[in-house]
């Protein structure tokens, strides 16, 4: 063996070893609590029709590309799509991408500079941190959702200073004090960028995110939105100024040297925000208000969380991934969150909920985890 398949082999028994290894699987439990899929988009017969009568009023349109945005990818169909999502979410301008990391990436490593300062929450999402990196800017974290110490921060910057927090966060399922946020970073002159990957769909008029239901889309330097959760399609957007765009089609590396995507890409997007004007948002609402009684008539170990979003906590990664099995088995698909991707005594179960969870299986859910917290 050579040294570096060692080096590889070495890594991957120590993750099995700690029963953190991660693998591929194309087993799915029947009633998914899993996915990110929270209105029911990706499953959604209407968005395909929708889909498909879209596409088919497009005169022509090429399988693929063929390169990237300012090569021969860009079309009149994307810059109108980009323009009619910045004006359903209330902004000037946005810019696709091809998911939310390249996204995240884009951003954070083309606009903050030497001598820059970038404060993220300690929980923020790993596009984020990987961007942060990828930049010269000196970052500082701050405790999760704890504006004192987002002051002390702010407190000791310099440069232009960036402060990105996610308005829902991935793992836990709660929300930022955004208008909290936005006024300090007022008063230190900050520039706030906000991911809005898990609350697009689900928060604000017509799901058009929380930083619309504060009404502070002037206090806002960057949204992030991502189209791969409630929105049931692929991709993101940045929205902003447009200076903001200009600067990152110029300067944002994950845009500039990356295919564009496929034009069908693009008439699902469109489609999908269609779609978003039609439906009751308060469907998922009721479900998510049902599974917080539930949890707290059943005194079960869970996090503080309002959103779609639930986290069940364990202590160790293989009581976590015994109780996923468990669920599995009932027929229900529900994933271990382990440590590293969580801190060490913080492992859970992250369980989504969606529109199309019925009453009854919500139910059935919690009586099982009832079981096995009775049991462990």
């Amino acid at each position: 063996m050579s040294n570096i398949e060692k080096f590889l082999n070495d890594k991957l028994i120590q993750r099995k070893e700690n029963l953190s290894i991660r693998n591929l699987s194309t087993n799915f439990s029947p009633i998914d609590f899993c996915s990110n899929d929270y209105l029911g988009f990706a499953k959604s017969k209407e968005l395909k029709e929708r889909i498909n009568q879209n596409l088919s009023q497009l005169n022509s349109y090429q399988n693929g590309s063929g390169g990237s945005r300012l090569l021969s990818g860009n079309t009149e169909f994307i810059e109108e799509t980009e323009q009619f999502i910045a004006d359903f979410h209330q902004a000037e301008s946005g810019l696709i991408f091809n998911s939310g990391y390249d996204a995240n990436v884009g951003l954070l490593s083309s606009i903050p500079q030497r001598g820059d300062t970038i404060i993220t929450d300690e929980l923020i999402h790993a596009s984020i941190i990987d961007g942060c990196r990828l930049s010269h800017a000196t970052r500082y974290k701050f405790s999760h959702n704890n504006l004192t110490d987002l002051n002390d921060k702010l407190k000791i910057s310099k440069g232009n200073v960036f402060v990105v927090v996610e308005s829902v966060y991935s793992m836990d399922g709660d929300m930022a004090p955004l208008k909290e946020i936005s006024s300090l970073c007022e008063k230190y002159n900050a520039n706030l960028i906000v991911d809005e990957a898990h609350a697009t769909g689900l928060f604000g008029p017509f799901g058009k995110g929380l930083v619309n239901q504060y009404q502070i889309e002037d206090k806002v330097f960057a949204r992030v939105v991502t189209f791969g959760k409630a929105m049931g399609t692929h991709g993101a957007i940045i929205l902003g100024s447009q200076n903001l765009r200009h600067f990152l089609i110029n300067f944002a590396r994950s845009f500039i040297y990356t295919t564009a995507a496929p034009i069908h890409n693009i008439v699902a997007l469109k489609s999908a925000y269609q779609l978003l004007t039609t439906i009751n948002h308060q469907s998922i609402h009721q479900r998510i208000a049902l599974f917080r009684k539930l949890i707290v008539d059943n005194n079960i170990n869970a996090l503080n969380s309002e959103s779609a979003i639930q986290g069940i906590l364990f202590s160790s990664n293989s009581l976590t991934k015994n109780a996923a099995t468990t669920l599995q088995d009932k027929g229900f698909d529900v994933r271990a969150i382990l440590s590293p991707t969580v801190a060490e005594g913080k492992e859970r179960l992250r369980i989504c909920l969606h529109t199309f969870n019925t009453g009854k299986e919500i139910n059935s859910l919690i009586n099982h985890l009832k079981e096995i917290q009775n049991n462990g």
